[in-house]
């Protein structure tokens, strides 16, 4: 799954500075915010109401954004292909990428039954409320279903539209674009993959990370690092490598965020640290806990870990956090992490990007997937 080929050209000479610090979660927001702002005018225009009640708050969830960590990559692998100068539509491309997660997180926690995201209430809770408050007729929880569904539509609206401009405006637009086709599409396959998992109560490790690499590492590395390299022309070669080095540490980031999903600080991470554990999501700690249990005879472990167990309670999830520590899961998934992390970097080394560049990967990697930190080699 991980084997890629390597990249025999470098890219052009970029300049030896460190990557711009503007360039990053201020930049990006400050684009955002020029783009929400055209957007909800529009939306006033189109219809109070609904720019009140589904729009707003869509602007809302933007705003509250974390790192902004797919616009640092198209960044970097912008640079890393050669990419210098006006970065304007990287940002551009970065903003179309928060738009896009917008609607991931607001149709993710709607699948999964998530009542928390970026330290505020999931979208669909916050409409319920609404329904409620406002004495409105029928189900409350039906209608924050279906209008989170239409704020989840809106947001990937105007990040095609973004997208569809910027392409427009640069000689590389094709290139772009097949980039985003692909990852839209992706990204559908590997909700769909995680759903039928969990209907399923499936178990397997090759499940699992088939489930994240689709779902979260070609989406939040891969195919981030490939728009960036597009922007600056890249030639297959680079493209290629890019894609090895964010499908590794893409991969490593979803199994960190696995780790903080069954062992996280809600008050650091934003959202429940349970929420996996008690809707048994496959996640690849899970199943290879499963694993590890079986193998061992363990059936105690495997008990609380089993499809057919129900976690809801906060007396069984404490039994399945015990179970993946017990089992040594935790421990093999930070060493699956540091592996990914080291594989990731290596790729990236063999784009030919200049040390400052492959600098700044770095550190986004170890932002990103928490792993420690390690030198950069200097190219020879």
């Amino acid at each position: 799954m991980l084997g890629l080929p390597p990249v025999v050209a470098p890219p052009a000479e970029i300049d030896d500075g460190p990557i711009p610090e503007a360039v990053g979660a201020d930049a990006v927001g400050s684009v955002l915010m020029d783009v929400l702002d055209v957007r909800l005018r529009h939306s006033r225009a189109v219809d109070p109401a609904f720019a009140r009640e589904l729009a707003d708050r869509l602007a809302a969830l933007v705003e509250r954004g974390g790192k902004r960590l797919r616009t640092a990559f198209t960044h970097c692998g912008w640079r890393a292909a050669g990419g210098s100068g006006d970065a304007t539509a990287v940002l551009r491309t970065g903003a179309a990428l928060e738009l896009l997660q917008a609607c991931a997180l607001v149709h993710d926690d709607l699948m999964d039954g998530s009542l928390q995201r970026r330290g505020a209430p999931a979208m669909h809770v916050q409409l319920a409320r609404r329904h409620w408050a406002a004495g409105m007729h029928g189900s409350a929880e039906s209608f924050g279903t279906s209008a989170a569904v239409l704020v989840g539509d809106l947001a990937l609206a105007w990040a095609d539209d973004l997208l569809t401009e910027t392409a427009l405006g640069t000689p590389h637009g094709r290139r772009l674009h097949e980039e985003w086709r692909a990852m839209r599409t992706e990204m559908v396959a590997g909700q769909y993959r995680d759903l039928h998992a969990q209907a399923a109560r499936s178990s397997g490790v090759d499940e699992a990370l088939a489930i994240a690499t689709l779902k979260s590492a070609l989406y939040t590395v891969a195919r981030p690092l490939a728009l960036g390299a597009s922007l600056a022309g890249a030639d297959d070669h680079v493209l290629g490598t890019l894609r090895a080095a964010g499908r590794c540490a893409g991969l490593a980031f979803q199994l960190h965020d696995d780790l903080l999903g069954a062992f996280g600080d809600p008050a650091l991470t934003g959202k429940p640290a349970d929420d996996d554990l008690r809707s048994r999501k496959l996640t690849y700690l899970l199943a290879l806990a499963v694993q590890l249990a079986e193998a061992a005879d363990d059936h105690q472990a495997a008990a609380a870990l089993a499809p057919d167990s129900d976690p809801r309670s906060e007396y069984a999830v404490r039994h399945v956090r015990a179970a993946l520590r017990r089992t040594g899961a935790r421990d093999l998934v930070e060493k699956k992490i540091e592996e990914l992390t080291a594989m990731s970097r290596d790729h990236f080394g063999r784009a030919g990007a200049h040390p400052a560049v492959r600098q700044e990967f770095d550190a986004l990697v170890r932002s990103a997937t928490g792993a420690r930190p390690r030198r950069v080699q200097e190219k020879a």
